[in-house]
C-alpha cells in the first residue's frame, strides 16, 4: 500500500520561501545596502550627482520589505503577530510607508534595525537586555538614591563657592551626572573646587568609586548573567530537542528488537518441542 503525498499548501510554500536561509541573506543583503544609500544620501555632492538614482533604489528596497511583511501574513496569518520579532519589522517597516518631510524623514533610518531581527547573534544580545530589565531598574533606582544624597551633600558643601555648578539642586545633579561620565571631572570640576575647599578630592573620588565603577560593574555583571542564564536555557532546549529526536529514531529499533525477542523465543519453543519430540520416538 503506497502513502497518499498530499500537495504542499501555498501558505506553506510561502513560509517555507520566507524563512529559508537564501530569502534571509537576501534580506540581509538589502538592508545593509539600504544603510549605504542612508548614509550616501547625507551629502550633498552624492545627491547631487546621483540623488534620483538613490531615491529611486531606496524606494525599490522599501518595497522588498513591504512584500516580504505581506507573503509573511499570508503564510502565518494572526500567528504572525504572536512572534515580538515579525511585531518588530511590521512596526518598523510601517514607520518607513508613513509619508515624512523635514525632520521626520530621518524615520526611515528605523528600516536599519531589522538587521537585529534577521541576525540570530543580535537577537540574542536583545534578549538578554531584555530579560535584564528588571536588574537594571533595581540598580538604577539605586543610582538614583546615590545621586540624590550626593547631590544634597555637595549642594551644602559648594553651593556659596561655586554656585554655577552646585547652586541649586538641578545643577547639582547635572555637575555630579559630568562627574560620573569622568568628562573634564578633575580639571574642569574637582581641581577648581578643591582650590577653595582643599579636602573636596576626597569627596569626588568617593563618588566616582561608588557611582562609576561600582554600579558600572553592577550593569556589566547583570547583562553577563542575563546572557549565560538564556545561553543555558537555549543549550537545555536543544539537549531537550535532541533527546526527543534520538527517541523518535530509535522507538523504531526498539520495536523491532522486540520483535526479534519474540521470534527468538518462539524459535526457541519450536525447538524445544522438537527435541521432546525426538526423546519420545527414541524411547519408543
Amino acid at each position: 500500500m503506497t502513502d497518499i503525498q498530499h500537495p504542499i499548501s501555498l501558505r506553506d510554500q510561502a513560509a517555507r520561501l520566507v524563512e529559508s536561509g537564501r530569502f534571509q541573506k537576501i534580506i540581509i543583503a538589502l538592508i545593509l545596502i539600504n544603510a549605504v544609500i542612508l548614509g550616501l544620501e547625507t551629502s550633498k555632492s552624492v545627491m547631487a550627482a546621483v540623488g534620483g538614482l538613490l531615491h529611486t533604489l531606496d524606494k525599490i528596497i522599501l518595497s522588498v520589505f513591504v512584500i516580504e511583511i505581506l507573503i509573511k501574513l499570508f503564510a502565518y496569518r494572526l500567528a504572525f503577530f504572536r512572534n515580538p520579532w515579525n511585531v518588530f519589522d511590521f512596526f518598523v517597516v510601517g514607520i518607513a510607508l508613513i509619508p515624512a518631510t523635514g525632520p521626520f524623514a530621518v524615520l526611515r533610518v528605523l528600516r536599519l534595525l531589522r538587521l537585529i531581527s534577521m541576525v540570530p547573534k543580535l537577537r540574542f544580545i536583545v534578549q538578554a537586555l531584555l530579560a535584564a530589565i528588571p536588574g537594571i531598574l533595581s540598580i538604577l533606582g539605586l543610582l538614583s538614591i546615590v545621586f540624590y544624597v550626593f547631590a544634597i551633600v555637595a549642594h551644602g558643601l559648594f553651593n556659596e563657592t561655586h554656585p554655577e555648578w552646585f547652586g541649586t539642586l538641578g545643577a547639582t545633579l547635572y555637575t555630579l551626572f559630568q562627574v560620573m561620565t569622568l568628562e573634564s571631572w578633575s580639571m574642569g570640576i574637582s581641581r577648581p573646587v578643591m582650590e577653595e575647599h582643599p579636602w573636596a578630592g576626597v569627596f569626588f573620588v568617593v563618588f566616582i568609586l561608588i557611582a562609576t565603577f561600582t554600579m558600572l560593574n553592577l550593569f556589566i555583571a547583570l547583562i553577563v548573567d542575563a546572557m549565560q542564564s538564556l545561553q543555558r536555557e537555549h543549550h537545555k532546549d536543544e539537549e531537550k530537542m535532541i533527546g526527543e529526536a534520538v527517541h523518535r529514531e530509535a522507538e523504531p529499533i526498539h520495536q523491532d528488537a522486540q520483535s526479534l525477542r519474540a521470534e527468538v523465543q518462539s524459535l526457541r519453543e519450536e525447538i524445544r518441542a522438537l527435541q521432546q519430540i525426538l526423546l519420545e520416538r527414541k524411547d519408543q
